[in-house]
């Protein structure tokens, strides 16, 4: 995953980031990120971290285009980080770059639960306001029926003809009864 931009992503139910996106943050390779929370596993306890599935694993390959084994990529199921597991693989990497990033990571988490909860509150308003137009349905179909032309994209201009074109009255062309010989 070298460059790629680091994603948080939803598994099991919780908002994680995976061990190789960490790493890019933090700027060390994937596998020195996972030798120091190996022999940091007291840190890490199931709620901060915890290592993806082969489904799971699987489903991420398709998902967000990841290598397949065998083809030069991991051969190992990646470790996904909680919000608090990604700031705490910040200190026991302890460089200055881990702790810039750890704020930085803190702060997305922040911005997404933020997010989550302004959606939330616009779907509660969209119930209520739901609820207070139950009687008047037969109105609104007949606004929305009136409006339905307004909202329709206009019609195409006339296309203007190409070339020299006379006007002209047409002739007035008369069928001859048919003489009986």
């Amino acid at each position: 995953m070298g460059g790629a931009v680091p994603r948080i992503l939803t598994v099991r139910g919780q908002k994680v980031i995976l061990d190789a996106d960490l790493a890019v943050i933090y700027g060390v390779p994937t596998y020195r990120f996972n030798e120091a929370v190996k022999r940091n596993r007291g840190r890490f306890p199931d709620d901060f971290m915890f290592q993806l599935t082969a489904d799971e694993h699987a489903g991420l390959i398709s998902q967000i285009a990841m290598s397949k084994p065998g083809r030069g990529g991991r051969r190992t199921a990646p470790y996904a980080f909680t919000e608090h597991g990604a700031v705490m693989a910040a200190n026991i990497l302890r460089s200055d770059r881990a702790v810039q990033m750890s704020v930085f990571v803190v702060r997305a988490f922040i911005m997404m639960r933020e997010q989550l909860l302004n959606r939330a509150e616009l779907e509660k308003r969209l119930a209520e306001i739901e609820k207070s137009l139950m009687g008047h349905d037969a109105a609104l179909r007949d606004l929305y029926q009136k409006i339905r032309p307004l909202l329709l994209p206009p019609p195409d201009p006339p296309r203007k003809q190409i070339g020299f074109h006379v006007k002209e009255a047409s002739a007035r062309y008369q069928i001859r009864a048919k003489r009986k010989s």
